[in-house]
């Protein structure tokens, strides 16, 4: 499997600032933030599946338009992945016709721009021969990591949350892990800041780290805009075994 960058900033402004948002081989996205605005039209075309992290703007800010731009041109369906929460969010507040029109029922119900599938905690979505199983985590809506398993190696990004021990095991369970995207959107001295919005600053990714017995290359994404220099300082001062380094727009990680 092949995860190319679209987005992995905390926020908006400048040319590197697109939010969370990953292109998974050509097909199929995690996360669908701004960044998913800078593919060319026939790459959005091949898009035929979406896994969404949480409900929160950052992360799903291109799916309306994402439908709308290639609704009428496309011979499938797109399908959205994400808890049935999440998915009742995207229904009352952004598909209701007043937001956006209701693409699960345009041109009609039996043959939507869009449809909806509810994957709760534990459970995987096989696309081939790829899996992508939703893992735990705590944010301050309901959401989910996702796994990514391509058979050989597995990847796993975690979207946005805060300590999770459920999450920790999950990750440990995973032998064959060999990527972690993990968020850090505070640094270190707004760490009550962090605590309340349920993400992560550096001390708490330490102490996430520590707890791990695999060993990934760890890769931080969502760091707030103008706070990355420092959040990064940080980063690279913690101790461990593993050493993190910021994920960027544009990179590609294979596995």
């Amino acid at each position: 499997m092949k995860l190319t960058v679209l987005g992995c900033s905390g926020g908006i402004g400048g040319e590197d600032s697109r939010t969370s948002s990953f292109l998974v081989d050509d097909d199929v996205l995690v996360d669908c933030g701004t960044g998913v605005g800078d593919l060319e039209f026939d790459a959005l075309r091949r898009i035929s599946h979406v896994f969404v992290s949480h409900s929160h703007l950052d992360h799903i800010a291109a799916i309306p338009m994402l439908v709308d731009s290639i609704g009428e041109v496309c011979h499938h369906t797109i399908t959205v992945y994400a808890p049935p929460e999440t998915l009742h969010i995207l229904r009352a507040h952004v598909f209701n016709w007043l937001v956006w029109p209701d693409f699960t029922a345009i041109p009609d119900r039996r043959h939507p721009y869009l449809h909806l599938q509810p994957v709760a905690v534990g459970e995987s979505v096989h696309l081939g021969e790829r899996l992508f199983t939703a893992l735990p985590v705590r944010h301050t809506v309901p959401a989910v990591a996702w796994c990514l398993d391509s058979g050989a190696a597995q990847l796993i990004y975690s979207g946005d949350t805060t300590y999770c021990a459920e999450l920790i095991e999950a990750i440990n369970a995973r032998p064959a892990l060999r990527h972690l995207i993990v968020e850090t959107a505070f640094p270190e001295e707004m760490r009550a800041m962090a605590m309340a919005s349920r993400h992560l600053c550096p001390g708490m990714l330490e102490t996430m780290l520590g707890e791990l017995t695999v060993t990934p290359e760890v890769h931080v994404s969502h760091l707030k805009p103008g706070l990355g220099a420092r959040i990064m300082e940080q980063v690279e001062a913690l101790r461990g075994k593993l050493r993190p380094k910021r994920l960027v727009r544009g990179q590609i990680i294979e596995f």
